[in-house]
């Protein structure tokens, strides 16, 4: 029994979802639409503002796709409707972050600054306050690429486990490592 793929999906009154030939889901709401395509085995019903997913069989392999599907119409009705935001902070001396619409510009400690064009579905935002590291927020309806925009940024620079300098999300915790032993 799938925990997951059971559970119900509420639909708010200003989303809609339409399943089209071929299991194509489409969600609309007041941020945008998303479009997903879902495994042919598996059903989709609508009814009164919830959705269900249902599989055909007890195969491992509707199981497991039963589950996913499920939470990736979930994301997309509740991005649709609150979308999502992800904070990423530049701890280092020198480190700095600017934006001109999509093109975000990074100096992580190289020789060079980093020239990095975000998708076009996602909104990047620099803050630079006294006091504070610098932060890149990110904010789109997408999840899958959200997650994806903010792991590429990190790549550039993944934090260090010595001073726990380099591009972290917000609230990362950092596994620190003792260094030398002074003789």
């Amino acid at each position: 029994m799938s925990r997951i793929g059971n559970m119900p999906i509420d639909l708010p009154g200003n989303v809609q979802l339409e399943v089209s030939k071929g299991n194509l889901v489409k969600v609309k709401g007041p941020k945008g639409e998303l479009v997903q395509q879902i495994d042919p085995d598996l059903e989709i019903a609508i009814e009164e503002g919830v959705v269900n997913v249902k599989r055909p069989t007890d195969q491992k392999r509707h199981k497991a796709m039963h589950g996913l599907y499920r939470s990736l119409i979930n994301n997309m009705v509740e991005g649709v409707t609150n979308g999502y935001t992800k904070d990423l902070e530049l701890i280092g001396v020198g480190y700095r972050a600017s934006n001109t619409g999509q093109l975000l510009e990074l100096s992580l400690g190289y020789s060079h600054p980093i020239m990095f064009v975000v998708p076009s579905e996602v909104n990047v935002e620099t803050i630079n306050e006294k006091g504070k590291p610098p932060t890149v927020r990110l904010s789109s309806i997408d999840k899958q690429l959200i997650g994806q925009v903010a792991a590429k940024i990190r790549s550039f620079r993944k934090p260090e486990p010595y001073k726990g300098k380099g591009v972290r999300f917000a609230g990362e915790q950092i596994r620190r490592k003792a260094g030398k032993a002074a003789g």
